[in-house]
């Protein structure tokens, strides 16, 4: 399931290919990217490796976004087990994330190529509950969550090192199936 490709109004949410990754590092390494991610340094033959193993892992459901021919972004999505005791449904939990290309900012690619990977993750993989973290003063991805329907479920105060501002506060984000089907309903 994870060459799924997808499509909205503007874009294409298809695997990340070899010759995308030269692209996602193009953006991926701007200090304002970096500024917000936790993993600020990246050689690029581990990162195309990290590639590569995800799209042959049947739980990693990552996809490069594509507008107009063009990588803007990326949006992973990692099937996992929740927290449970035995006889628990497996892999019905996701962690969600993303990256793009501020060039291509403020036009609402970000949410909708979230809200692609939610609905998707929801109506095709069967996920019951997707989670998703951030520094607390990433104003942009904040919006994304928000828009895309997620809850502030946690508020770490101190809780996250940033290498340029010390200890920060993480918010953690999440959304159940039941309450995006209900939204998603006529």
């Amino acid at each position: 399931m994870g060459n799924d490709i997808l499509r909205t109004e503007r874009l294409e949410l298809r695997p990340v290919c070899d010759e995308d990754i030269d692209r996602i590092l193009e953006y991926r390494n701007l200090p304002e990217v970096t500024h917000w991610l936790l993993r600020t340094n990246v050689d690029p033959e581990s990162f195309r490796a990290a590639w590569r193993r995800a799209v042959a892992d049947p739980d990693d459901h990552s996809k490069a976004v594509v507008l107009d021919g063009v990588v803007i972004g990326t949006v992973s999505l990692e099937a996992l087990d929740g927290m449970g005791q035995p006889g628990m449904p497996t892999r019905t939990e996701a962690l969600l994330g993303y990256t793009f290309d501020p060039a291509f900012g403020g036009r609402g690619y970000a949410t909708e190529a979230v809200t692609a990977m939610v609905a998707y993750a929801f109506e095709r993989l069967g996920i019951r509950r997707i989670t998703a973290g951030c520094f607390a003063d990433n104003l942009a991805s904040v919006r994304v969550l928000e828009k895309v329907g997620m809850r502030r479920e946690q508020h770490g105060v101190g809780d996250s090192w940033h290498a340029e501002l010390g200890w920060v506060d993480g918010y953690t984000y999440a959304l159940l199936a039941g309450a995006w089907l209900r939204e998603a309903a006529p």
